[in-house]
This record gives C-alpha cells, sequence and structure tokens, in this order.
C-alpha cells in the first residue's frame, strides 16, 4: 500500500498536471515539458545498440548485476573526466538515475532516518525519500543565486541525518557549484557526522553532469567529500530516456567500501532488480564515449533566451542542463502555463519544483519547435499584461 503522505503528493502534482494535460490538444505542437527527444536519435547510438544485441557468448543475455566491462569503461572514464582513482569495484550499474536515487537512500539510511535536498528540486526527491521510510528535510537554496545555503543546511542536520541530496548542474534553475562552496560544504558535513557520530552520507545527482554551456568546468562534489556517491544516467547526454541506464560510483575515498558496496547491492535487488538490462550495459564502452548534443542546446538556450528577455520575461540563464526557468507574469504559474497551452505550448509550471510563479522550459524541444514557442510566448505576456 502506498503511503497516503506520498499518495497526497501524488495527487497534488502528478495527478493535478496529468487531469491539466488531459484537457490539452491531441496534437501538442510545441512540446516543451520534459527532456524528451524531437529528432530522431542519433546513428551512432542505434549502431552501438545493434553492435551489444549480437551475442558473442551463451551468457551474453544471461542475468547481468554489474558487467565488468561497463564498470570498466564507467571507471576509465570518471579516472580522465575527474583525475580521480575511480575502479571498477567502486561503479555499480543501476536502470536510471530513479533506481539509483532509490537504492542508495536504502542503502545508507533506514526508515525514521532524516535526508536533507535543495529547493528547488527535482520533483521525484521527496516521494523517494519517503517511500524509503525515511524524512524528507527541505532546505531552500538562496534566493536570486540558487546557491547552496551551507547555514540553512547545517542548522537542518540533526542526530538522525542520514544523507543529503545534492544536484548540480541542478534541475531546475540550471546552476553549477563552484569547488570553493563544495569545498565549504564538505566541511560542513565533516563537522556534523563528527558532531553525531555517525557518517552522514552525499547523494551527487550529476544526470547533467556532462552538459555544461559556455566553456564552463565541471565539478563533481564527490572529489571534495569521501562519504559520497555519484549518481548518474545516459538518459540526459544521451536523450535517450526510455532507455533506463545509468550508475552509481562510490567515492574513491569512501571508508570501508565493501560494506557500502554490499548494502548498495542488497538495496538494487530488493528495488526490484534495479539493474539495467544486459543489452544496455554491453553497450556502455560505446556509449561511454558519446558527446551530447551540447552546442546544440547552447544554441537554443541563446535564442529563446534572448527573445524571452526582449519580450519582457523574467530568466533563469542556466549555466548547465537543458531547462530554462522563467518567472510566470503576474506570478500565477498554472494559469500561464494553461494559457500558453491553449496557444500550443507545453511547459511545465513552477509548482512542480516548489517554484510557484515561475515555469520550466524544456531546451529539448527541436528548432522548428522553437521557432513557434518564440512567438507564442510573446503572445502570452502581452495577454497577462493586459
Amino acid at each position: 500500500m502506498v503511503s497516503r503522505q506520498i499518495s497526497e503528493q501524488y495527487d497534488s502534482w502528478l495527478g493535478g498536471f496529468a487531469r491539466w494535460s488531459a484537457s490539452l490538444p491531441e496534437d501538442r505542437p510545441v512540446d516543451m515539458l520534459f527532456g524528451n527527444p524531437h529528432d530522431l536519435v542519433s546513428a551512432a547510438y542505434v549502431e552501438a545498440l545493434q553492435r551489444a544485441a549480437r551475442p558473442d557468448d551463451a551468457h551474453a543475455y544471461a542475468y547481468t548485476m554489474d558487467l565488468p566491462a561497463a564498470t570498466e569503461a564507467i571507471a576509465e572514464g570518471l579516472r580522465s573526466r575527474f583525475d580521480m582513482p575511480f575502479a571498477a569495484e567502486h561503479v555499480a550499474m543501476t536502470n536510471g538515475n530513479f533506481t539509483g536515487l532509490a537504492a542508495t537512500l536504502r542503502a545508507v539510511a533506514d526508515p525514521g532516518d532524516e535526508v536533507v535536498y535543495v529547493s528547488p528540486p527535482w520533483f521525484f526527491y521527496e516521494s523517494l525519500i519517503q517511500a524509503g521510510g525515511m524524512t524528507p528535510v527541505r532546505v531552500v537554496a538562496v534566493a536570486g543565486t540558487y546557491d547552496l545555503d551551507l547555514e540553512a543546511i547545517e542548522r537542518a542536520i540533526g542526530p538522525r541525518t542520514r544523507a543529503i541530496i545534492v544536484n548540480s548542474p541542478n534541475n531546475p534553475t540550471g546552476r553549477i557549484y563552484p569547488p570553493s562552496m563544495l569545498d565549504d560544504l564538505s566541511a560542513l558535513l565533516l563537522a556534523a557526522s563528527e558532531r553525531h557520530g555517525a557518517p552522514i552520507y552525499l547523494l551527487s545527482d550529476e544526470a547533467y553532469n556532462r552538459v555544461v554551456f559556455d566553456e564552463r568546468s565541471f565539478h563533481t562534489p564527490v572529489a571534495h567529500y569521501p562519504y559520497s556517491f555519484l549518481l548518474y544516467t545516459y538518459a540526459k547526454t544521451l536523450l535517450s530516456p526510455g532507455s533506463r541506464l545509468g550508475y552509481v560510483a562510490m567515492s574513491p575515498t569512501m571508508p570501508d567500501t565493501e560494506t557500502v558496496a554490499a548494502a548498495l547491492l542488497l538495496a538494487r535487488i530488493t528495488t526490484g532488480w534495479g539493474f539495467p538490462i544486459s543489452l544496455l550495459q554491453r553497450a556502455v564502452p560505446d556509449l561511454e564515449r558519446m558527446e551530447p548534443a551540447v552546442p546544440v542546446w547552447e544554441s537554443r538556450r541563446d535564442r529563446l533566451c534572448g527573445a524571452m528577455a526582449d519580450q519582457g520575461y523574467d530568466l533563469i540563464i542556466p549555466e548547465g542542463t537543458f531547462y530554462v526557468l522563467a518567472r510566470a507574469p503576474l506570478g500565477d504559474d498554472r494559469a500561464f502555463c494553461d494559457a500558453l497551452a491553449r496557444d500550443g505550448v507545453w511547459v511545465l509550471p513552477g509548482a512542480m519544483f516548489e517554484s510557484p510563479g515561475r515555469f520550466r522550459i524544456s531546451l529539448t524541444a527541436n528548432d522548428d519547435m522553437i521557432d513557434r514557442a518564440i512567438p507564442a510566448f510573446a503572445r502570452a505576456i502581452e495577454a497577462f499584461r493586459s
């Protein structure tokens, strides 16, 4: 039985969204809701899956947990990108970040423990924490900059705190946390862990760590704190959310790695066999080398944000991810999203991200959609102004 709290959350967020979207036109001419592809997937991606699908031994389609070829390719990629001594045994394969987060939470925290998360968040953090029987503790990011509010995080930590979820580049704000901030967060967590006599684990949600704009550098929080996990999904990098493939990588400096790895293995099994299918794991060495379409998304960001800024929108220009967060005219995000939908443009209301008064746009809409969305945004803001 799903808990009443989770059921109520579904009804207020996703249930309301489902009722809203059911009343919209069937053709959905401009879909800017989620990070879904609106162009054909690349030929290289298809070819990688085709190669992986060809069996080279009788066990190619057997039960697969952590395929060595996959974990070794991932560890090599992490060593190259972050100059850290990752090894294959640090990598746990998952069927996307949903499972990665759920399994890691269950591996490090017990029912009744507390888990801190930063708001505005990805909209399933709270539900995943509650589904594990834990208590979510919300900390609001610094207004305006959307930086981590380190003082608020410190106040939120108590004797039952077992984990904190940090998302950089952040969905929905696009903020990338700088190394100095991550150093301060590490010092805070180490002091709190010592004070309360138990480690506080950091879950670094890095679904977008390769989607970084303006030639910025991305710094993983895992490089700054030993009790940390890097959670990754290929869904964003390769714009293939229907192919559930990801991993959790323990920090190479994680104390007691064997015990933690065993807990993570059991957690993945008991979440419903949360391992990627064998075909996808066999494709990892090829997929790991593929680059995301960052120049395409950056071009769309600049074109759309430039036009919307000229129209009078208050925008948060993302440093990473492929989302743009904007303020709804008159502050009513649901009414504004409804008005846009009636004009054929779908965006997400900010209430989905604990950000009422704002709305989120996905830059994975194709170029034709961007072209058609720009005049619709102009009509919408003029209508609300009048």
